[in-house]
Order: C-alpha cells, then sequence, then structure tokens
C-alpha cells in the first residue's frame, strides 16, 4: 500500500539543512560526466538491441507496451523492496489509500524471498476479523500459487468490489498444514485514531496507520479525555502496535502534537540537496506534560517508527513493547499523468532527532514486554522485518531481524497495556519511567 509523497509537502514543514561541498574542478567534473553519459548510452543501446530482437523474434507478437512496463518493472524491483512502478489503476488506488477508503481485505505485504508475507492486518478489517496476523504467508490466491509474484501484484488480486469473495491459502511459520479461508471484501474505511479511557484516569489512543485523517482524529482524542476527566488524567498510552506507516506528514504533527521544540527526523539522499531536517512548529504539547507511553512491536513500521523515535529522543514518552521493524527509507511519489501511472522511487533515509538510523534495525523499546500467546499462533507470532526483505537498503551497523508482533485481540489480556497502566499508576517502577533527560 503505497503512501502520498513528500512531494506534496516537502518543505513545507521545515527548512532544508545546508551542506557544504567542495567544488571539483570543471574539467574533472566534466570528464566524469561525459563518462558516465557514454556508459549510460551503451547500456540503452543493449536494451534497445534486447527489444527489437524480442519484437522480431519471439514466438507470439508481443504488446509493446507490456514489454515496456515489465522492464520497468523488472528495474525497480532490482533496487529495493519499496521502488516500484504503479499503473494507472494502482496510482489511482494508492491516492485513494490515502484518504483512508478502498475496496478490499485490509491487509499490509511484504515480499520475503519470494513469498508474500503479512506484515499486519488493519484494525477491523474483513482480514483483522478473520484472524489473519503478521508472519503469516499467502500461498494461494483462488487456488492459484503467488510465489514469484510482487507484493504490487498480489495488492491487485486480493483487492475488488466489496461484498465478492476471495479464497486465501495461509501458511504459518513451523506448521505443515496449510489454512484455507474464504473472506468477502469490504469497503474498508480505516478509522485511524481510536480511544477510549482505561482505568478511568489513562487516555489510550490507538493509531492504526497514519492518513489524512489522524492528527485531527488525535487531537478529538485528547480534547475528549480533557472534557470527561480534566486535571484527574494520569497519562496517556499511545498505541502504535501494528502501524504499518502511511502519510509522513501526518507522523510529522503528531509528533509535533506531544513536543514543545526541537527536531523531529531528518532525510538524507544522495547529494547535497537531498538533506531536510523537519523540526517542531510553534505550539504546545496538546497532552500538557503529562507521562506518555508508547506501544510498538514488529509490526510497527515506517513512519510510526518516525512517531517513537521522535519521542524517545526527546525524553517525552517511554517505549514499551518489542523491536519495531525497521523500514526507514523515504518514497517519493513522481506522477507520469493520470493514466500513465507513476513511480515510487526511494529517494532517501530518514534519522531520528538524535541522528539514528532505524534501517533494517528498528526501534529498541525502553521495557521490552512480550505477550503470551496462543498455541496455535505461536509459530508466526514473530512479524518479518525490513533486514528480511530480499535487496533492502543496508544498515549502518548491525542489523536485526524481526520481533513478536502478536497484540492480544482483548486488552484485558494485553501485557504491553497493563506495563503502561502500571508504570502510570505507580504500580511498577522503571528507571525508564518517566523518561529522563541525558538517558
Amino acid at each position: 500500500m503505497l503512501r502520498k509523497s513528500f512531494l506534496i509537502f516537502l518543505g513545507a514543514v521545515a527548512g532544508a539543512a545546508v551542506t557544504l561541498v567542495t567544488p571539483q574542478p570543471r574539467t574533472v567534473v566534466e570528464a566524469s560526466s561525459a563518462k558516465a553519459a557514454a556508459e549510460a548510452l551503451q547500456h540503452l543501446s543493449l536494451f534497445s538491441h534486447v527489444f527489437e530482437r524480442v519484437r522480431s523474434d519471439y514466438v507470439e507478437k508481443p504488446d509493446d507496451a507490456k514489454l515496456i512496463e515489465a522492464a520497468i518493472k523488472g528495474m525497480l524491483a532490482g533496487l529495493d523492496p519499496h521502488s516500484r512502478y504503479l499503473d494507472a489503476r494502482a496510482f489511482r488506488d494508492a491516492q485513494v489509500d490515502t484518504l483512508g477508503k478502498f475496496d478490499g481485505l485490509g491487509l499490509e505485504i511484504s515480499s520475503e524471498n519470494g513469498r508474500i508475507k503479512v506484515i499486519s492486518a488493519i484494525d477491523e478489517t474483513p482480514a483483522a476479523q478473520a484472524g489473519i496476523i503478521g508472519g503469516e504467508i499467502i500461498a494461494r490466491i483462488d487456488d492459484e500459487p503467488v510465489d514469484g509474484l510482487n507484493p504490487n501484484e498480489v495488492a491487485e488480486k486480493l483487492r475488488g468490489p466489496a461484498n465478492t469473495r476471495v479464497k486465501l491459502t495461509i501458511r504459518r511459520q513451523h506448521d505443515d498444514k496449510p489454512i484455507e479461508m474464504v473472506i468477502t471484501r469490504a469497503v474498508v474505511r480505516v478509522i485511524s485514531v481510536r480511544w477510549h479511557l482505561e482505568d478511568e484516569d489513562v487516555g489510550y489512543v490507538r493509531i492504526s496507520q497514519f492518513n489524512e485523517q489522524t492528527t485531527s482524529g488525535l487531537q478529538k482524542a485528547i480534547n475528549d479525555f480533557k472534557a470527561k476527566k480534566g486535571d484527574k488524567l494520569k497519562g496517556f498510552i499511545l498505541d502504535l502496535r501494528n502501524n504499518p506507516g502511511g502519510l509522513i506528514d501526518q507522523a510529522i504533527t503528531v509528533a509535533n502534537a506531544f513536543l514543545k521544540q526541537g527536531e523531529i527526523l531528518s532525510t538524507r539522499g544522495r547529494g547535497a540537496d537531498g538533506t531536510q531536517i523537519f523540526r517542531t512548529r510553534a505550539g504546545k504539547d496538546i497532552s500538557d506534560g503529562k507521562p506518555v507511553i508508547a506501544l510498538i512491536n514488529g509490526g510497527s513500521a515506517s513512519v510510526s517508527e518516525i512517531v517513537a523515535g521522535a519521542l524517545q529522543d526527546h525524553n517525552r514518552a517511554t517505549i514499551v513493547g518489542t523491536r519495531s521493524f525497521g523500514k526507514g527509507s523515504v518514497q517519493t511519489l513522481i506522477p507520469f499523468g493520470r493514466e500513465r501511472g507513476a513511480l515510487s522511487l526511494t529517494t532517501a533515509r530518514y534519522f531520528t532527532p538524535s541522528g539514528r538510523s532505524i534501517q533494517a534495525k528498528g526501534i529498541s523499546p525502553d521495557i521490552v514486554v512480550q505477550q503470551d500467546v496462543p498455541e496455535g499462533l505461536r509459530s508466526s507470532a514473530d512479524a518479518t522485518s525490513e533486514a528480511g526483505l530480499r535487496g533492502h537498503l543496508l544498515a549502518e551497523g548491525q542489523e536485526q531481524t524481526g520481533s513478536q508482533s502478536y497484540v492480544p485481540p482483548d486488552l484485558k489480556h494485553d501485557k504491553a497495556v497493563k506495563m503502561a497502566l502500571d508504570l502510570i499508576h505507580g504500580r511498577v517502577v522503571s528507571p525508564s519511567f518517566p523518561p529522563k533527560q541525558g538517558r
């Protein structure tokens, strides 16, 4: 599922950092550029020869447009797991997704060693209601194998008009017997933010993904808590578990809501002009400085990791749960026109305020809490991770594999929520709560 690009808001949130580059002598630059251009022309000449040979000699007359599209997809697949081409339909679907409404099952998927693996099922969608969880392998769709297909192709098969059925064959790790299920597609309306009171004095806020309604939903939640409890509120739980990410501008404004000043994240591309620093905007901490505990797990990916990392680096929240997914790269959406699709290209890595890259490492919680997983789900309780994706960008330092992503359906049995409540009410004491300056 693609998210809206930096192109829409790049530079609107914060000013750019300036990196000084020592200029090379003009002759050296020109020679290097000319050599690179000559090599590129040689490669394009080879592609042209292959293209013409296929068109003229293949056993059946090929479709030129399909040949070019396949070549583009193959080129991008060789870069990293997140760079891809979207045809016109996929591009339209991506634009709809950011609004939080689409027809389908509500699954976040990735490719691992040629297999399609579930990252997470979005809350209250047909996939979640069917019991699909992160870490499971999709082996077949309507009895057709999906091995070798990319996530975009599989997503096309999973999508379809509401009230139509799709048959999935699921495999769980270390479980030889496949599970077959028939799921009815629905109009998936992703309610990004849900909230309620825990223990009558702790505001629990669940953000399932970051779409265009997220920041306004968070503000409504906080206002509701204040209206009901006022000064009696003891603190907040921000649940980012199994949140696959979404719009980066929404992640920035959510982090900004809990911070008074400072950097939220930075991005670094290939050149000097690819460096951007995003800082808090003028305003105040909407939680009025009350304690915040953020919950993460192996299904917390992309911009949900931005929020957790920013709150952790600013000592504004204690992070509880298991290590996050580790997607620390930025994709820019480059449209080619409504009927020609778009290019989703990895253009930068992002870093937390302290300069940490989470790429293929993730965010490590301050307090690790493992859930009690039912026997039948133990084989798939650990989610895949960025480090497990074929062709991923390498980490700066030691890479980390996936971690537990299971979340109990009933919060009464949720050990991470229980730990958060115990910390806020003082029933459990930890040096990580409340977070201290200089930790």
